[in-house]
């Protein structure tokens, strides 16, 4: 069965919030994490979750350098989604490379869902002898399914319990290189 097309869908998709909106975000949290890592005598492991994560993780990884903190890149690869637009088990496709023993981790992801991900990569990476694993994600779902114990601790912006692609997020493997989020049409 083929995908559907982009451009079948977006012009009747709804803008959540345009780029102006995004990196406003960006920057401000940008602004808290700087705080929280600023006085680290080793910058932080800036794990990107790829590839949602890719576009905002780029952009954050920018405002950071602007207000002086260093960060040491590293990427892993799990997804749950393998183009589609539910959910599976989790398959990990990278993981990093980049002892973890005794760092502080910060996950870098394009969405906090309902947060199994997150969850499996955060152990992970505790299992991995992290000193410290936050979160940092560009949107977060409104909605009361996430998985006990599973929050960002840097959000840019809530989005509604709809499907949503753009800045990252995926339209069957489509549609991330957007400026904007979007959701489908209700």
């Amino acid at each position: 069965m083929n995908a559907p097309r982009l451009a079948d869908v977006l012009g009747d998709a709804d803008v959540i919030h345009d780029r102006a909106a995004l990196e406003a975000a960006i920057d401000t949290m940008a602004d808290a994490i700087h705080d929280d890592y600023a006085d680290d005598e080793r910058p932080p492991l800036f794990v990107t979750i790829m590839h949602g994560g890719m576009p905002f993780a780029a952009q954050l990884a920018f405002a950071l350098g602007e207000r002086g903190l260093d960060v040491e890149f590293d990427y892993l690869h799990a997804t749950r989604y393998r183009g589609n637009i539910s959910g599976s088990g989790l398959a990990w496709l990278h993981r990093p490379a980049t002892p973890m023993t005794g760092r502080r981790v910060l996950l870098v992801d394009d969405i906090l869902d309902e947060g199994h991900t997150l969850k499996a990569v955060g152990r992970w990476c505790e299992d991995q002898g992290a000193a410290e694993v936050r979160v940092a994600v560009l949107a977060v779902k409104v909605h009361d399914r996430c998985v006990d114990g599973v929050c960002a601790n840097y959000v840019g912006v809530e989005v509604p319990d709809r499907y949503v692609f753009g800045y990252g997020m995926d339209f069957h493997e489509q549609g991330r290189n957007l400026p904007a989020i979007y959701a489908l049409a209700e």
